[in-house]
């Protein structure tokens, strides 16, 4: 999810998704290209046992940081590739459940494995 996400960052798309930022970056594609290259490099490490749980604790600190300009984007109806946005009923919870996989499967398991 993350590496089509990020690869994303760097497509047709990339205007869709600096429609979405809030002020005082909005429209600013170098926070598009930024948080590409973070949601690439994060899926990457999730790849890398040595990165794992550091990747993890980055993506969710970059899904926290994002949540304002996915409300923010569901509020203004901002489309996505001329197509209607997620709702926001939509948006939040599926955040949620990427940071708690995030969590499950790579923070938590690993400390359990340290411990």
């Amino acid at each position: 999810m993350f590496m089509f996400t990020g690869a994303s960052h760097f497509s047709s798309l990339k205007h869709d998704m600096a429609a979405m930022i809030p002020p005082p970056f909005n429209g600013a594609l170098w926070v598009i290209y930024m948080t590409g290259i973070l949601e690439l490099a994060g899926a990457v490490g999730l790849l890398l046992t040595r990165w794992r749980k550091w990747a993890a604790w980055g993506l969710v600190v970059l899904l926290v940081a994002l949540l304002p300009a996915n409300i923010c984007a569901a509020r203004s109806g901002v489309p996505i590739g001329g197509r209607p946005p997620f709702a926001l009923w939509w948006r939040v919870p599926l955040q949620l459940f990427w940071i708690a996989m995030l969590w499950w499967s790579t923070i938590r398991a690993r400390g359990q494995a340290e411990g």
